[in-house]
């Protein structure tokens, strides 16, 4: 099974650079099984709506994880209780929308993609391991791949180490820079502590400079903007063997549009 897992897709511009690399990277090597994309910054910057998931899906996104800014846009709420091809961070508590969890289908294969949150220099909720158990409880037989949606590379690489031999992968996401340590542990867990970031590379963490610069000398509020500038596509493509559900290849991907 191919899996190709793209990095948080940032605003209008981070949609326009998936669009264009997609049909490149669907030729590349006989193509993905499975497209997966994180969208928690689809909607400019933060959050998602109806009509921008409909728009990920229609460029050949199979399913979709998201984050802590998934709330940001208050039609998104609505989109996590109707759609159940995007998961939210299943240590969320139990009353919040959306579900953790989802179990995708296509050609006869199946995925179970779950979602975490870390809690270092993030929202205090539930322990995301504790939750990693009762996901791979959930999903059975399935080949399990965990979006990991944290801060510090400690936590993430930790959880990889907890659930090595459990899940098919797990792959950090929400710094946006994608970083260079993709690994396949001993019991044949992939793991990468993040992804990186779909939008536009010149910028900080995908918003102008002009708008983050003055918060950094002054400290005051100031208004951000999602940056189109030197358009790229950061994502991580994995292989895993059908019969044992394991990892036995993991690789980055980067496609740039502009420079």
């Amino acid at each position: 099974m191919k899996i190709l897992f793209i990095g948080d897709i940032m605003g209008s511009p981070g949609r326009k650079a998936a669009a264009a690399a997609l049909p490149h990277l669907a030729g590349t090597a006989g193509g993905f099984d499975f497209v997966i994309a994180n969208c928690e910054n689809a909607a400019a910057g933060k959050g998602i709506t109806k009509k921008i998931a409909e728009e990920l899906f229609s460029i050949g996104i199979d399913g979709m994880t998201s984050g802590n800014h998934i709330w940001d846009k208050n039609e998104g709420v609505a989109v996590l209780q109707e759609e159940k091809r995007i998961v939210r961070p299943a240590n969320y508590p139990d009353d919040c929308p959306g579900q953790g969890l989802m179990i995708l289908e296509k050609n006869g294969m199946r995925l179970a993609v779950g979602n975490l949150q870390g809690r270092v220099f993030m929202p205090p909720i539930d322990c995301p391991f504790r939750k990693a158990d009762e996901l791979l409880s959930r999903a059975g037989d399935v080949p399990l791949l965990v979006d990991f949606h944290a801060e510090a590379t400690s936590e993430k690489k930790a959880l990889a180490y907890y659930l090595d031999g459990r899940a098919a992968a797990v792959i950090g996401t929400h710094t946006h820079v994608q970083t260079a340590d993709e690994d396949i542990f001993p019991g044949g867990t992939a793991y990468i502590s993040d992804a990186g970031m779909t939008g536009g590379h010149r910028s900080s963490i995908g918003m102008k400079f002009e708008g983050v610069l003055p918060k950094f000398l002054t400290g005051m509020p100031s208004r951000f903007e999602v940056s189109g500038d030197g358009l790229a596509l950061n994502a991580v493509a994995l292989t895993i063997d059908d019969e044992t559900g394991k990892a036995v290849e993991i690789s980055r991907i980067i496609e740039k549009l502009t420079h």
